[in-house]
């Protein structure tokens, strides 16, 4: 296990930018929003003051309204498409000096700051950096519940794929079969990195690209975007996201003597968590779904998404007790168990494809998740598991962006899927390995 925390570590220090760390070399050059959330909490095993480094440059590209983009681009590079010039976000008349997207990702800043504070024990120069940084990340999350719940009922939306994280999960299969679009030039550069047949297809990002030409069309404008988006849906990962980080900032402000605040969040949350039990469990499945806000239908499909709700506490105990049953001895262990936790998507769902991105692989920064929900709902064993496999993982093939699921398969295979030395990846094996 050292020489698995010294790889770890020497992947961070790798990936770091003199103040930032980038996911990995070449395939994503820039900072990445929930990325960097995740990594932050790996450097405070290293360096606490890289990980308050990593959270400051990313709130330099804070927008003016609290928003907080998917990608800061910090520096100049021609290894990714879509750059700066094609997410035109200087349109908004919120945007910052520094170039960012303009679309967001789950707002995981929240409870990272809590969690690094447990992790230094409450280390007091680490709660005077989250005094400084406190009001920002307030701000993000006063901009979804202001600007991304349109009805006003605690659940916030998103208007891209992207924004889940989840970027071609089989959920949005079902969005796109609702509007056509054109055919853009695509001078990917990750299709010439990795293999091609992992990652997103084609006509897949042509969708992608479309959503930010609309958004573009609208500088940007929320009311616009929520009128007029043919893609608005309410993910259950990224609601749980900002739940638990409401649930960490009302825990922190309490500590920093932020009442009006700690007020304001937990009436948000009391608000949400019945919501999100009332509207996007599914009691059939046994777990937590999508809702198409704009053909107002449940999207009723499992993922590791399905499983977040655990993270933030938002189940009942028979809620959760039916979400568990699905990773012992059910859709995502198998009866046999033959299959590693935890798969991206349903296994036992025809549109699973266990190597292809978020449409059935293994992601490290799920699986901590998951992990740490599992630990919430006292669920020890399933958490073992999942903690296990991750660990597992990472020693045979090392810190790739993404894993086979199927243990035979694992057998025959030499390399993990996407990207090498993937910073969430190292980040939070640091962590799994600091929890026992």
């Amino acid at each position: 296990m050292n020489q698995l925390k010294k790889n770890a570590q020497a992947v961070l220090r790798g990936n770091w930018q003199n103040g930032f760390t980038i996911p990995c070399q070449g395939l994503y050059p820039f900072q990445w929003n929930w990325d960097s959330g995740f990594i932050a909490l790996g450097w405070a095993h290293i360096d606490p003051e890289h990980a308050k480094q990593e959270i400051r440059s990313l709130l330099k590209g804070q927008w003016s309204n609290g928003f907080l983009p998917h990608i800061v681009f910090h520096n100049p590079s021609d290894s990714y498409y879509p750059g700066p010039d094609v997410h035109g976000a200087e349109l908004s008349p919120y945007s910052p000096e520094i170039p960012t997207s303009g679309i967001t990702q789950p707002p995981v800043l929240g409870f990272i700051l809590e969690y690094i504070y447990k992790r230094l024990d409450a280390d007091p120069s680490f709660l005077d950096f989250v005094a400084s940084v406190y009001d920002a990340v307030y701000a993000n999350h006063e901009y979804f519940y202001t600007q991304r719940d349109p009805q006003q009922e605690g659940l916030v939306y998103i208007c891209h794929n992207w924004e889940a994280g989840t970027d071609n999960t089989p959920v949005w299969d079902f969005i796109w079969d609702t509007f056509t679009v054109p055919q853009y030039d695509l001078p990917r550069k990750d299709t010439s990195l990795i293999d091609a047949s992992h990652r997103p297809t084609n006509a897949e990002y042509c969708y992608y690209i479309h959503l930010i030409e609309l958004f573009k069309t609208w500088n940007y404008e929320d009311a616009r975007i929520a009128a007029e988006s043919p893609f608005l849906v309410q993910d259950p990962l990224f609601n749980s996201m900002l739940i638990a980080s409401n649930n960490s900032l009302i825990r922190l402000g309490k500590l920093l003597g932020r009442s009006a605040q700690v007020s304001q969040l937990q009436a948000w949350n009391t608000n949400a968590k019945q919501r999100f039990n009332e509207k996007l469990y599914d009691s059939e499945l046994g777990g937590y779904v999508y809702y198409d806000l704009r053909g107002e239908r449940k999207l009723s499909h499992l993922s590791s998404s399905s499983f977040t709700p655990l993270f933030a506490e938002i189940p009942s105990a028979a809620q959760a007790a039916a979400m568990i049953a699905h990773l012992d001895g059910g859709r995502f262990s198998g009866a046999q168990h033959e299959r590693l936790l935890c798969a991206s998507f349903d296994p036992t769902s025809s549109l699973f494809n266990s190597q292809k991105y978020w449409r059935g692989p293994i992601w490290i920064n799920l699986n901590w998740l998951i992990y740490e929900g599992l630990l919430n709902y006292g669920a020890k064993d399933a958490a073992a598991q999942i903690r296990t496999d991750s660990i597992a993982l990472i020693e045979k093939y090392g810190f790739y962006e993404y894993f086979e699921c199927d243990r035979i398969k694992n057998e025959t295979l030499d390399t993990g899927y996407g990207g090498n030395n993937f910073s969430w990846s190292a980040a939070l094996i640091l962590d799994l390995l600091k929890s026992q």
